[in-house]
């Protein structure tokens, strides 16, 4: 096959670049084209991220896409284009197989709100959008949660369900049909994609209305049947597809690749949890996550061919399996690892002289600056510190069920067989803010955890919810916590007797001191025995006639500072200072005599994981994830539950109108240690927040993070109200349907002479509007507040224009009756929009969203 080999010029620029395959040859998609793909089409996509937040370094991702009707000859051509993109690109990049409707979530990410699959191919001479076009008569069926995606389907209501939304795209109106069993999420990440291609389309001039109940919107139904015909029967139900959940995700297997001769070898390996030295630089390797995703992984001196044929080798793997044809693939090299395939191991180093069990992990320690937690939340983020801990403390233990106060006197000083309350409040830029830690011993009563649940819920709602809720488990309490005690946290052994009430303490009694510094130090008692000693640590013998402060020969002097700051809570005696291998006989005696111990504690779980966002949902009673791989703060969605997985910690972040979920969140988190592939740690503290309650821990690790987007976004519901629905203009179209007679509608066909008169009014109108331009006469286009004048954020009337001084800096108040605040942009002439602006309106509308309100805020329009 002739591939033409000049490939096509990258603009450094741009993160995102998209080549369709059109005649053998990669053709550039247009960037408001972004997120329409051809069915008959492949594609290549480039991502190569220039974030500016330095604590999420990702790979750049190289995605070949392939349309379900897409022919051989296509996909050979875009594999050979992929082979030329790596020999120019090199090898520092991840690369996907993707099939059309099986995406990964990693393409996803790419394209908010959503993707759009168009029918058609060769013939469509690569339109995939033009702006202001009104000959437009198609039915689009869209689906998904946090990853939604739009397809062309039969113009008929034999395409519709009860459980989707479809939109009947007719030009100058656009109809979103919310299926009755559709959830309020689903309905309203319908309606971004919808009035994103408002926007990108028809450069924000089409009028949108939504079907929420059948009967509420007469008039939309009214043009809905005139295009489609009557609709005959019920709608049908469909069966919920079935996604991949977290315990069928933990099921791993790894096999290692080789050629035997002319014979290829596929020989498993390991299953989870995996460690990085089982991949070898000279060789391939295959992960098979549950058919769900395969990885194939290629050492740095594997051979060329080996390279080569990565992707026919992970398709005949697939075909071997008998996995759909449809399995994501992913490859990567060594040394540019995706975060997911890394997060498939129990720890990753990107040092190679730390692959091997037990090697060191090279983790930045950074210096504790107290002065720039609340200026820099990312520090914050990074120190998983809100403050130095000097704020107001308030402690409860919880016995029989109940909450019992702590004497301030004995804060921090902790039982392993009990539960804990301890209410830190602070404030930040002059807000006062809670966190509620919920700190249970290893031997706490199940009855007990419950109680400890039971009591937070209630403190919350006397603060009305704006706790932030940190679950801890003894021993791997969070820095800041130890920091609310300056480093005295003391955890006594529960002594109990046989009826289960307390008893005296022993005699003698052994305590662990670990930490440097007030927010890393805490004291556990441990079995009073040479062998619980180690080295490089700090340990206080108590005894009936003698205390023994005992000096590992690996301790440093900042230990010894908190060591002797920290016994003068267990013991007033008078210490004895004794250094390893300076002990006295009686030091021996009473734990039990000598017995080998170690020289080094063994190291905490490597940090240098890149943090993951998740939505949550549940399906058959089992956790089901959906990532979002290039995250902000705008992927946070009232109605959504999202887990942030920082490794140290597990943030379960609640929407306001997710609140039916918050019991859920933290059973889900803790599911999600416990199915994670790598066997983390259950213990890893699950921090539950709400929404407009983000402490800098959490925002910290989100760029650019604004306090105040929450309370400048409207919910579907407040869109609705304002102006959506029955009542929204549609008004041309409508007295079109209106003038013919209900015994002249059509059957179940696909168009007839009502839907294209129906169609023909709104083309003929768009058109007119754009030929004549404004109304002089009277500036907007109606002062009544008539259907056609309804105007909002997601249906507007394009109107006449008005002199920039009436628009730019005006407050909502002083603004023209009938005018938009949230549009006032559009009210410009186009001279004037494109001497204040710099480009037309198509071009301004075809933006990202953001990029617009950050124009309009520059300029005065916001």
């Amino acid at each position: 096959m002739d591939i033409k080999k000049d490939l096509p010029a990258i603009d450094s620029h741009r993160d995102l670049h998209i080549w369709i395959i059109e005649n053998l040859k990669m053709v550039p998609v247009p960037e408001r084209a972004y997120g329409n793909f051809f069915e008959e089409h492949c594609y290549i996509i480039l991502h190569v991220p220039h974030s500016p937040k330095t604590t999420q370094e990702v790979s750049s991702n190289l995605h070949y896409w392939i349309g379900k009707e897409a022919g051989a000859e296509a996909q050979e051509a875009t594999d050979a284009f992929m082979q030329l993109l790596e020999e120019a690109l090199g090898d520092r990049m991840v690369q996907h197989r993707e099939a059309q409707g099986h995406e990964s979530d990693c393409f996803h990410s790419y394209f908010h709100p959503g993707v759009i699959y168009r029918k058609g191919g060769p013939e469509s001479d690569l339109k995939h959008v033009e702006t202001n076009m009104y000959n437009i008569q198609r039915l689009l069926h869209i689906i998904g949660r946090k990853h939604v995606s739009a397809t062309e389907v039969e113009l008929s209501w034999n395409s519709f369900n009860k459980s989707d939304i479809f939109l009947l795209d007719l030009g100058k109106v656009m109809i979103q049909w919310n299926g009755p069993e559709t959830s309020i999420s689903e309905k309203s990440r319908g309606l971004a994609l919808t009035c994103s291609l408002r926007d990108r389309e028809r450069g924000g001039r089409a009028q949108i209305g939504v079907v929420d109940d059948e009967a509420e919107a007469s008039d939309l139904m009214q043009i809905m049947e005139a295009v489609l015909g009557c609709r005959g029967g019920s709608l049908r139900t469909t069966v919920p597809k079935k996604s991949i959940n977290q315990r069928q995700k933990a099921n791993v297997r790894l096999y290692h690749v080789y050629e035997r001769g002319t014979d290829l070898v596929v020989q498993e390996l390991a299953t989870h949890p995996l460690t990085q030295d089982l991949l070898q630089e000279k060789d391939c390797y295959i992960l098979d996550q549950c058919g769900f995703k395969i990885y194939v992984w290629r050492g740095s001196r594997s051979g060329l061919q080996e390279k080569k044929a990565a992707f026919s080798r992970a398709v005949g793997f697939i075909r071997a399996k008998g996995y759909p044809t449809y399995t994501s693939v992913e490859v990567v090299n060594e040394g540019a690892e995706s975060v997911a395939f890394k997060q498939l191991f129990r720890t990753w180093c990107g040092d190679p002289g730390c692959k091997k069990p037990g090697g060191p992990g090279k983790l930045t320690q950074v210096k504790l600056d107290v002065g720039k937690l609340h200026s820099q939340p990312e520090l914050a983020a990074q120190l998983r510190m809100v403050d130095d801990g000097s704020g107001k403390v308030e402690m409860w233990c919880i016995q029989n069920r109940a909450r019992q106060p702590v004497d301030p006197r004995h804060h921090g000083q902790l039982s392993s067989g009990s539960c804990y309350l301890v209410l830190y409040t602070y404030q930040k830029l002059g807000r006062v803010q809670y966190i509620l830690y919920l700190w249970q011993g290893h031997q706490a009563t199940a009855d007990e955890t419950k109680a400890l649940i039971y009591n937070a819920e209630e403190l919350d709602l006397m603060y009305q919810g704006a706790l932030v809720q940190v679950h801890v488990t003894m021993g791997s309490e969070p820095p800041h916590f130890l920091a609310i005690f300056q480093g005295q946290l003391v955890v006594f052994e529960e002594i109990t007797g046989n009826n289960g009430k307390g008893q005296s303490a022993p005699a003698t009694r052994l305590f662990h001191v670990q930490g440097t510094e007030s927010h890393n130090t805490r004291t556990l008692e441990v079995p009073a025995r040479a062998s619980s000693l180690i080295s490089s640590d700090i340990f206080l013998l108590v005894t009936a006639d003698a205390c023994y402060l005992w000096f590992g020969k690996g301790c440093n002097g900042d230990q010894r500072e908190m060591a002797r700051m920290v016994v003068t809570v267990i013991s007033g005696n008078n210490k004895e200072t004794v250094l390893e291998g300076q002990e006295p006989p009686h030091f021996w005696e009473v734990l039990g005599g000598r017995a080998p111990y170690p020289s080094k504690r063994l190291p905490g779980e490597a940090s240098g994981f890149q943090p993951r966002l998740f939505e949550c949902s549940s399906q058959m009673g089992c956790l089901v994830l959906t990532e979002v791989v290039f995250f902000g703060q705008e992927d946070l969605d009232k109605y959504d539950v999202i887990l942030l997985d920082t490794w140290q910690e597990v943030f379960l972040w609640l929407g306001e109108a997710a609140g039916e979920w918050k019991e859920e969140a933290v059973a889900w988190g803790r599911e999600y240690l416990k199915t994670h592939p790598a066997g983390r740690s259950l213990a890893t503290p699950i921090v539950l927040v709400k929404q407009g309650h983000e402490p800098a821990t959490f925002t910290g690790w989100f760029f650019a993070w604004d306090p105040y987007k929450w309370m400048n976004k409207q919910s579907y519901e407040e869109v609705m109200e304002g102006s959506l629905g029955s009542g929204c203009a549609i008004s041309e179209v409508t007295a079109e349907v209106n003038n013919f007679q209900p015994s002249q509608r059509l059957g179940n066909r696909r168009t007839g002479p009502l839907a294209r008169l129906a169609l023909k009014g709104s083309q003929d109108s768009s058109q007119k509007e754009l030929e004549q331009g404004p109304n002089m006469n009277t500036g907007i286009a109606s002062t009544r507040p008539t259907a056609s004048s309804c105007v909002s954020d997601t249906c507007m009337v394009v109107s006449g224009s008005l002199p920039r001084e009436r628009l730019m800096h005006q407050a909502a108040a002083d603004l023209p009756q009938g005018v938009d605040p949230a549009r006032k942009e559009s009210y410009l002439s186009d001279s004037d929009f494109q001497d204040i602006f710099g480009k037309s309106k198509e071009e301004f509308y075809s933006m990202a969203k953001w990029k617009q309100q950050q124009e309009k805020k520059k300029l005065g329009f916001f």
